[in-house]
């Protein structure tokens, strides 16, 4: 199978696990060795990128900061940034996934946004979704995933409650319409 690193997962209406149920999943990892991971990017939780400043004892900046995400069910305490390096942000410590999106877990990035020199777009997530070898190719065979180009604007700039069924729209599927067939766009 091809990788989908840098595709979204749009789950499907017959997605059978509620935690996946109506979610975008911005692919970053996935070969035979490893298996996958990706992040969840449309579910904001309650939790703020202030609270996470202030308990790393970081300055909080003037400007509005977004809200922190549920990346998905794994390692729920583990924090990862997904972000622009369009502005040419760079830190030591990045996996590039596309030519303009990259994933980092250090927390320069935090002390970068709170001074205003941090990337231009970025989500904040707690945990991750992630697949052994083999397990979200198994999934793919039962519907309940639909396997997209990711974009850019899509992971940075749609409205949360807008991008599961936008993402599909964009591609000529009605979501709510989907069968029992499966494929790749």
């Amino acid at each position: 199978m091809e990788s989908l690193k840098n595709r979204f997962l749009i789950a499907t209406p017959q997605m059978p696990d509620p935690r996946f149920q109506e979610q975008v999943i911005y692919m970053c990892v996935h070969n035979e060795e490893e298996g996958a991971m990706g992040f969840i990017i449309n579910q904001p939780t309650a939790i703020s990128l202030v609270e996470i400043l202030k308990s790393a004892e970081i300055p909080v900046p003037d400007q509005q900061l977004p809200p922190v995400y549920f990346g998905g069910p794994v390692e729920l305490e583990a924090a990862f940034f997904l972000y622009s390096t369009k502005n040419a942000y760079q830190i030591e410590h990045q996996i590039n996934i596309s030519d303009s999106v990259s994933l980092s877990r250090d927390p320069k990035i935090l002390r970068d946004i709170a001074a205003s020199r941090g990337p231009s777009d970025y989500i904040f997530l707690l945990g991750y979704a992630g697949w052994a070898p083999g397990q979200l190719e198994n999934e793919l065979t039962v519907n309940g995933w639909l396997t997209l180009p990711a974009d850019y604007e899509d992971i940075f700039h749609t409205p949360d409650s807008l991008k599961w069924r936008n993402v599909a729209m964009k591609h000529g599927i009605d979501i709510d319409l989907f069968g029992d067939e499966i494929g790749t766009a």
